[in-house]
């Protein structure tokens, strides 16, 4: 892996505009598992649960899940290494944003500034009657189902299955993919929709591609450099490799 982590680290030193597209596989290594594949969360729990129309239908069965696995289970993890990694890289001017397919706030707690949430956030609550967001404390998921000042139902500020990726987000993303010489793609597996046709935007405007993965992906046969290993590990010599740490 050696000669493909100083190729990764040549082709970060030479981009004018680097672009990081990160899933579910990055926040692994934090306790939080991917929702799709063996294992997944969807191959234990029906994910009915968060689809819109079941939501609206039938609120407090649908809080009392998603409290259960999005705020007492997965409200527990914390950014790791890979995450630090991403927001150093950041830092030291080698990437311009982050575009990421998780709902974690992960990056932004390790410190990145320019991240475009693909799907949403689960830090927040959305009104669905006032449109008032505000933040998902647990004092504020004591009852459910949650309700706004305004006597609105209460919404995880994610996206749920039947509804559409927020404009600004999937906006900021396509001028990420015509922007950027070079997309870093981390622990995706590239299968899910539209989000995984970003990348695929950006290699066909001439970006390179890096590929970080524990397996091959969809993006795989389209990488400039396949860096096979966890998220932790790999980018932390990369970071290494271009003199950051």
């Amino acid at each position: 892996m050696a000669d493909a982590l100083s190729q990764a680290a040549a082709l970060l030193r030479e981009a004018r505009h680097a672009t990081v597209f990160t899933g579910a596989g990055i926040s692994v290594e934090s306790g939080i598992p991917p929702f799709r594949g063996p294992g997944g969360l969807w191959s234990r729990v029906d994910p009915a649960f968060i689809a819109i129309d079941h939501f609206l239908a039938q609120p407090e069965e649908s809080w009392r899940r998603i409290r259960e696995i999005f705020y007492d289970s997965f409200g527990q993890a914390r950014p790791n290494a890979a995450h630090s990694g991403i927001a150093a890289l950041e830092a030291a001017g080698r990437v311009k944003a982050v575009i990421t397919q998780n709902i974690d706030n992960l990056h932004q707690e390790a410190g990145s500034r320019e991240v475009i949430e693909f799907h949403g956030n689960s830090r927040w609550l959305l009104c669905l009657e006032c449109g008032k967001r505000e933040a998902a404390l647990p004092e504020r998921l004591a009852q459910l189902p949650p309700r706004c000042g305004c006597g609105g139902l209460l919404k995880p500020d994610f996206i749920f299955f039947g509804e559409g990726i927020p404009e600004q987000a999937l906006n900021r993303s396509y001028r990420e993919a015509s922007s950027a010489d070079l997309f870093l793609v981390v622990g995706s597996s590239g299968e899910v929709q539209p989000a995984c046709q970003i990348p695929l935007l950006a290699k066909n405007r001439g970006a390179k591609l890096i590929e970080i993965n524990l397996h091959e992906s969809n993006f795989t046969p389209i990488a400039d450099v396949f860096l096979q290993g966890p998220a932790t590990k790999v980018i932390t010599e990369l970071v290494k490799e271009l003199g950051l740490q």
